[in-house]
């Protein structure tokens, strides 16, 4: 396994991931409609601008497949005054959860906001994503719970957030 800091060049295989995560991830969660939207085409061409915009940072396999991504930076809603920086997303591939990984991917993005002088986050995550559980497990709390809308469905997203995140383990 290797983390390193994604380049345009990793923009395709970054979107086959977040294509594929939300496929399995958010199946019975987000309207299939929305889920039949997203293709690797139109995420690909997203994450080419985003990667070279903002740190991303890319997980591969041992034969240079990438498995998971993560990315972040300054906090965007401007809502939550006491948590400068976010957590953007990590998405790791379903075969390759619960081995580490994500804890791995949030290390560089850590260092990053450090790096900015920034030593607070927050990161949203839909309420009916498992996967949330890991930013408890991390020490996040929670901050607040916001309603979105996918597709027409309305969704409960849960605002954690980590005051310090030196003290994250």
């Amino acid at each position: 396994m290797k983390i390193r800091k994604a380049t345009v060049t990793d923009a395709e295989g970054v979107a086959k991931v977040q294509v594929d995560s939300w496929h399995s991830t958010y199946k019975d969660i987000v309207p299939d409609e929305y889920l039949r939207k997203m293709t690797y085409e139109s995420r690909g061409k997203k994450w080419k601008d985003l990667i070279s915009m903002q740190p991303v940072y890319i997980a591969e396999d041992n034969k240079g497949k990438i498995i998971g991504f993560s990315n972040g930076g300054p906090e965007r809603t401007g809502k939550y005054p006491e948590f400068e920086g976010e957590l953007y997303a990590i998405y790791i591939l379903k075969d390759h959860q619960r081995k580490g990984l994500g804890k791995q991917l949030l290390e560089p993005i850590i260092q990053e906001l450090e790096d900015l002088g920034i030593y607070s986050m927050l990161v949203l995550v839909l309420e009916d994503n498992h996967s949330r559980f890991f930013y408890e497990k991390v020490g996040a709390e929670k901050v607040d719970i916001i309603e979105i809308e996918v597709s027409g469905k309305r969704l409960n997203e849960v605002v954690y957030g980590w005051k310090d995140i030196r003290k994250i383990q």
